[in-house]
């Protein structure tokens, strides 16, 4: 989209939040999934039980946010992207970290795959 509007000196940002204090958690806002697919369990209910144990502690405060996304709309030229959080960055950091280590793992395979005239 952000190609698309660019243009018309419309810009957009990413959000890519944390986890913020909101109602999202609570049991009214929130339809958890029926473990159906047995091999699935093991690791399905412990991330439900950890969402669940986690509302109420979520570290964003919303008001907080919401003052930087206004902040970020009033800019000339907004972040493509927002992480929005501590806990957000951490795993953008860790993320990026692992792409850069696979990105490097797959150098001496990956690189060979041009067609040998390619090579200028």
């Amino acid at each position: 989209m952000r190609y698309d509007v660019e243009p018309y000196n419309i810009h957009t940002t990413i959000v890519e939040p944390g986890y913020f204090r909101t109602e999202l958690l609570v049991d009214g806002s929130t339809t958890w999934p029926e473990l159906s697919i047995d091999d699935y369990a093991p690791r399905t209910a412990p991330r439900i039980e950890g969402m669940k144990s986690m509302n109420g502690q979520q570290p964003g405060d919303p008001a907080k946010l919401a003052r930087a996304l206004l902040t970020i709309a009033q800019q000339e030229k907004p972040l493509l992207r927002f992480v929005a959080g501590a806990d957000a960055i951490e795993a953008a950091e860790a993320k990026a970290k692992e792409l850069l280590a696979q990105a490097e793992a797959s150098r001496e395979l990956g690189d060979s795959l041009t067609y040998d005239d390619a090579h200028a």
